[in-house]
């Protein structure tokens, strides 16, 4: 079994890509194969609007553009399965992943009610991490974004599982940095406490994709 992690993080070895890390090490313990894909160490944009994955007469199979998504997107079509990471950015995913989202996710949607063309049904998972406590989500339209996605997600693959991750320590040294919003003390605490469970729940996850 293959799966693929897609980093929409532009921060190596923090939080999203931490989470993404243990998610694939919970399917490696399965015996899967496993990559991970940092979209900030690759040169590509969003979709065009070109329009080829919409022709008459042609059934998709990736996204038509040419540049360091091109081999992304055919692995992704011989995988098993797929988990995104993101942090939230002005209350979504970061540009990188929403351009990756949108190459991803068009070529396979039709504008004649047919169900998803891609080629099989497989497993997907979406890790957000944040800086909005979790009570705050309903409030700010958080909870509504990650329904949508997954369903877009569903719709596209036929599968789709969640892990939300919230209250995330930003610095490594809070007092560098104007904030007083936050405590960086209560931060630390947190990962060092909630996020370590956070890290089991997303190890977990990587197994329950393998299933």
């Amino acid at each position: 079994m293959k799966i693929i992690g897609i980093n929409g993080s532009p921060r190596k070895e923090w939080n999203t890509h931490i989470l993404l890390e243990k998610c694939l090490s919970g399917a490696a313990e399965t015996g899967a194969d496993t990559e991970l894909i940092n979209l900030y160490s690759m040169n590509f944009r969003g979709c065009s609007s070109c329009f080829m994955c919409k022709r008459k007469g042609i059934v998709a199979t990736k996204c038509a553009m040419k540049d360091d998504l091109e081999p992304v997107l055919a692995k992704i079509c011989e995988c098993d399965a797929i988990v995104l990471g993101s942090p939230i950015y002005f209350s979504s995913i970061t540009g990188e992943m929403r351009s990756f989202w949108e190459r991803l996710l068009y070529p396979y949607s039709s504008y004649e009610g047919k169900p998803s063309s891609f080629p099989k049904a497989i497993k997907t998972a979406f890790i957000y991490t944040m800086n909005a406590p979790a009570f705050a989500l309903p409030l700010i339209g958080y909870s509504k974004l990650f329904k949508d996605n997954k369903k877009l997600m569903i719709r596209t693959f036929g599968n789709a599982e969640s892990l939300v991750v919230t209250s995330t320590y930003q610095f490594s040294d809070y007092s560098k940095y104007a904030i007083t919003l936050f405590s960086g003390e209560k931060r630390l605490k947190r990962r060092e406490t909630v996020f370590v469970e956070d890290c089991k729940k997303a190890f977990e996850l990587g197994k329950k994709l393998c299933r």
